[in-house]
């Protein structure tokens, strides 16, 4: 028994892998870890910054009880974390310091050459993580 560590924001992609990260959580008997990763752009100080944190927070609470409700109506074990920090450097974090079998997110559709020059979460994870990535196509969604 491991952990499947989510990357979970709400958006329909998320919403996809988390019924995949289910599944894989439930077929193996492991837990499932959900993180909210987010950093706000800019200074970590001033008022701004701390609205914009505040507001993050909001969305990801919210974002994260709507993904422990769904895994619990599936009967898996699952832990929430908000973590104030990049997607991608938060889930690898995250499954160094659990016993991770697994990492799941969500993909928008995105060509190489965009995720390259953005730096997408999934193509950032698949080039350095050290646990197996699944990714969980969406099609026809903007996020």
């Amino acid at each position: 028994m491991g952990d499947v560590v989510l990357g979970y924001d709400g958006s329909r992609s998320t919403r996809m892998a988390l019924d995949v990260a289910i599944e894989q959580a439930r077929a193996f008997g492991d837990r499932l870890v959900v993180v909210f990763a987010d950093e706000p752009p800019g200074r970590s100080a001033g008022e701004e910054f701390r609205e914009h944190r505040r507001a993050l927070d909001e969305i990801g609470e919210q974002a994260l009880a709507d993904a422990a409700e769904r895994a619990k109506a599936s009967g898996v074990e699952a832990e929430t974390l908000l973590v104030p920090e990049r997607p991608a450097v938060a889930l690898e974090a995250t499954a160094r310091s659990h016993a991770t079998r697994l990492i799941v997110v969500g993909t928008y559709g995105e060509g190489p050459f965009k995720s390259a020059i953005l730096g997408s979460t999934p193509h950032k994870l698949l080039h350095f993580s050290e646990v197996p990535v699944l990714c969980v196509p969406s099609t026809g969604e903007n996020p």
